[in-house]
């Protein structure tokens, strides 16, 4: 498998569009509170605007979309809340994977799948070997799925690969072992329901991602608050590490050598 370089290792090349997009669908309980539904409305409604966040990215061009759909620590949820989703996970698996496929989307299903039953783990890998060829979007869920979880089982599975390195490793040697592995680092975070924290959620991957938070709950999200967004990240000047001066300057290089990663200057 190629894995990109590291933001903190190489400076990706910045495109007006984020190539990735990385989000917390968060809200989905207190919209349905608020209009005085069960919170399994929520979720429900929640499962149709990711039906439109899939589209819009295809619309607008963005490569990867990693959505967080269940966190390691959502098992402390109530267990009727717990169970919901479940069924609504293998039902949207069961339900979408055809669709997905004949709009070119690439499925991957990235956590701790050992604690899903295995109806549900059976529909993971057949939707993503059934869209593993797909190149117009890469959908990434992270189920079961926990930051500091990804670090400590990648190093794990890298020093049961190559015991040699446990005196001394490299962010290159762990990369590979990484659950995220297969997709650049996000360029983009976005949290919906007005919250402001990670959570937990891809604390490696997130060094150098624009972060965005927003008030909408994530049943409102469209593509209108994707722009938004989008727009927000625009105004960003990325540095990773550099000056504004040296900022320009690797502008007008990537203009004459597009898609170009630049190696960071001498310290």
């Amino acid at each position: 498998m190629r894995v990109e370089p590291s933001s903190t290792q190489a400076i990706p090349a910045v495109a007006e569009v984020p190539r990735h997009v990385a989000i917390i669908m968060d809200g989905n309980g207190r919209w349905a509170t608020r209009r005085f539904l069960p919170r399994v409305a929520g979720h429900q409604r929640g499962a149709e605007a990711v039906r439109e966040a899939v589209r819009t990215c295809v619309e607008r061009g963005i490569e990867y979309l990693t959505l967080f759909a269940f966190s390691s620590e959502n098992w402390r949820r109530p267990a009727e809340e717990v169970a919901v989703l479940m069924q609504l996970f293998r039902m949207v698996l069961e339900q979408e994977v055809a669709k997905l496929h004949v709009n070119g989307v690439r499925l991957k299903v990235v956590g701790d799948l050992s604690r899903f039953d295995t109806r549900i783990v059976e529909l993971i890998r057949r939707g993503e070997a059934r869209t593993a060829r797909n190149r117009r979007l890469t959908l990434t869920i992270c189920a079961n799925y926990g930051g500091r979880w990804d670090v400590v089982q990648a190093t794990h599975r890298m020093l049961t690969d190559r015991p040699e390195l446990a005196t001394s490793f490299t962010e290159a040697d762990l990369a590979p072992y990484l659950a995220m592995a297969h997709a650049p680092e996000p360029d983009l975070f976005i949290r919906t329901g007005g919250e402001q924290r990670i959570s937990n959620f891809l604390i490696w991957q997130l060094a150098y991602t624009e972060l965005y938070f927003t008030d909408t709950y994530w049943p409102d999200f469209d593509g209108r608050t994707l722009d938004e967004a989008i727009a927000s990240y625009r105004r960003r000047e990325r540095r990773f590490g550099q000056t504004s001066e040296q900022v320009r300057e690797g502008r007008r290089a990537a203009q004459a050598l597009p898609g170009a990663v630049t190696p960071l200057p001498d310290a």
